[in-house]
């Protein structure tokens, strides 16, 4: 099977390196390279998000995937040092209609000095090139993206050294699949470690925002008390949770993913995050084993695959989506309150919320395809969602979860 791809990429002032991608069905897309030269498998999903493309690489939640953006124009705002989620890249490739290799942006990072004593604003490319990731462009990432909407999602490689279909289709269809694979031993921290900064605090200025700026906003003030412990399990968490937490007055422990549960009650928390993180919750079978444990010592709060894993400890199942949510602007309903929010989602997996029985409530349902997207245990201080309240990127609709997760803790 093929597909009608771009002639040419639409950036003509950089050496065009022809790069191939083929899905495990057979389907290829010919385009360009504008990252590291090499060769990547990993699971094909697509992001309906038009900004955010730094956070969205550097969310572990995509390690062992390849992202195509659905937005036609990638790269324009540059790179810089702030929208970062994790210390590097995780996504294995990245697929775009056409990569800005001159970015504008007051924000963007600058390196070298090649024209001008004022440095030259790094790209997109060059940030992929920096941490050895491959980048294609130049192919159409709507077809693509309706062809995985069809087909469902599925393994692919990008190559610039082995651009041969037929011989590239032959090592994807050998990948055994990302389900076979414990992706969260990949991304989560090695130690444990205290967070202390806060949530973004923009101000008008006619210099870039410097993250050494940073300041750490616990909000005590608002929740009118001492800061509360919480301990977070590292499943490949993203920054922008760990600042929410602080913002809502926690004091914050993160430690890695294959701590025993017991190490985490010796430290006494008032309450335990369950982070993101990549992969088949299933694989993650320490980190089941470890929620277990924990519910019913310490109200728990669970996002994306910790709400997961907060499932499968319950007993439950979970199930793969035909092609995933992936994105900033599916709509959320809160069943308690019926207000619907626009939310930012990065998951392949759910929570058959049936398989609990009455154990748990189903609190927030997707209005695009009517999946699970938050559950609250009916006699535990414990819920979580599906989604990622925290965005980055994506809207703040609901930032709320962190205070009722605060609220939770204090017990009201």
């Amino acid at each position: 099977m093929g597909m009608k791809t771009e002639d040419r990429a639409q950036n003509t002032d950089i050496d065009k390196t022809k790069a191939v991608l083929v899905l495990s069905d057979g389907t290829v897309f010919e385009g360009w390279n504008f990252g590291a030269e090499g060769e990547t498998i990993g699971e094909i999903v697509f992001n309906t998000s038009m900004t955010g493309y730094q956070e969205i690489l550097t969310d572990p939640s995509y390690k062992g995937q390849i992202v195509v953006m659905t937005y036609t124009q990638i790269g324009n705002y540059g790179i810089n040092k702030e929208d970062v989620e994790s210390m590097r890249p995780n996504a294995e490739g990245f697929v775009v209609k056409e990569c800005c290799n001159f970015p504008s942006n007051w924000r963007s990072e600058k390196f070298g000095v090649r024209s001008s004593e004022f440095g030259v604003i790094k790209s997109l490319g060059d940030y992929l090139r920096e941490y050895g990731i491959i980048g294609i462009q130049g192919i159409d990432t709507r077809a693509l993206t309706t062809h995985l909407r069809e087909y469902g999602v599925q393994m692919g490689i990008i190559s610039t050294i082995d651009v041969n279909p037929k011989s590239l289709l032959d090592k994807v269809r050998k990948h055994p699949g990302i389900s076979a694979l414990d992706l969260v031993k990949a991304v989560t921290t090695g130690k444990k470690y205290k967070w202390e900064q806060g949530v973004w605090k923009w101000q008008p200025a006619v210099a870039r925002v410097d993250s050494s700026q940073l300041t750490v906003h616990s909000q005590q003030s608002t929740v009118n008390s001492q800061l509360k412990k919480v301990v977070v399990y590292d499943f490949g968490v993203k920054f922008n949770i760990l600042r929410n937490l602080v913002e809502a007055g926690f004091d914050v422990t993160v430690v890695p993913a294959q701590t025993p549960a017991e190490a985490v009650l010796e430290m006494n928390p008032d309450g335990i995050v369950l982070s993101n993180g990549p992969g088949d919750p299933q694989t993650v079978t320490y980190a089941i084993e470890a929620a277990k444990k924990l519910l019913g010592k310490k109200p728990i709060m669970g996002i994306c695959l910790g709400h997961q894993i907060l499932g499968l400890a319950m007993g439950g199942r979970t199930y793969k989506l035909k092609f995933g949510h992936h994105g900033g602007n599916h709509p959320v309903m809160d069943l308690k309150t019926e207000k619907v929010e626009i939310t930012s989602q990065n998951h392949n997996y759910c929570v058959d919320i049936k398989s609990l029985g009455s154990q748990v409530v189903l609190t927030h349902k997707n209005l695009y395809d009517g999946t699970e997207e938050g559950m609250r245990h009916v006699e535990l201080p414990v819920f979580s969602v599906q989604y990622h309240p925290e965005a980055g990127p994506g809207p703040n609709d609901s930032v709320y979860l962190f205070k009722r997760f605060r609220e939770m803790v204090e017990g009201k």
